[in-house]
């Protein structure tokens, strides 16, 4: 079996569960991709680290990689390596004074974990083949749920409307809050101003 190393691509609501996020990892060099879906808070556990945000205490994956460093533990990259009746199942290939030790996990925490680590993710190539879609497949279903949302107005305040201050308020308040997935929001329009002054 063939391990093909894969990048996150994008995390997103999924139209099909409410309170779920669609993980959509890349094959690297390829045009394959592969949703899988995650919870909430796994998705803000991933989301936090990719966006560089520091929360006010530290979470779960947090925590482990403080334990894991302090007794000299290190994640060298995560394995994707089953897919039954729809369930990814992914390990933490580990390693501790030179010996590699293999630890199973659910996967959305083992992305989480590896974000942290800054180690690759894999995954075996019949799992690509089985799960994964192309890239314009992806598109097309992002594309079809905007449409259905064509319209429709978000409650509450607009994080468009607000000044910069405002933002950069709501922005400490929110992850006060530890309500990291406003704050990813707020994050990005921060830097989609900064981008355009």
């Amino acid at each position: 079996m063939e391990k093909i190393r894969l990048d996150i691509a994008d995390i997103a609501p999924s139209g099909s569960t409410s309170g779920a996020y669609a993980l959509v990892l890349s094959e690297q060099g390829g045009a394959r991709k592969l949703p899988i879906v995650i919870g909430g808070n796994e998705a803000q556990a991933i989301a936090i680290e990719l966006e560089n945000m520091t929360p006010s205490r530290p979470l779960t994956h947090d925590l482990f990689k403080s334990f894991a460093h302090q007794f000299g533990i290190n994640i060298d990259e995560v394995v994707i390596y089953n897919l039954i009746e729809g369930i990814f199942f992914a390990r933490l290939i580990a390693n501790h004074n030179g010996k590699s030790i293999e630890i199973d996990s659910r996967t959305s925490d083992a992305v989480a974990i590896a974000v942290r680590f800054k180690c690759p993710i894999y995954c075996y190539d019949f799992i690509l083949d089985t799960a994964g879609v192309n890239a314009e497949e992806v598109e097309q279903s992002y594309t079809a749920e905007e449409e259905g949302l064509e319209g429709v107005q978000p409650e509450g305040d607009q994080i468009s409307a607000m000044s910069m201050g405002e933002l950069e308020q709501e922005l400490s308040n929110a992850i006060e809050r530890e309500d990291y997935e406003r704050a990813s929001e707020l994050r990005d329009e921060i830097d989609r101003r900064n981008k355009e002054s």
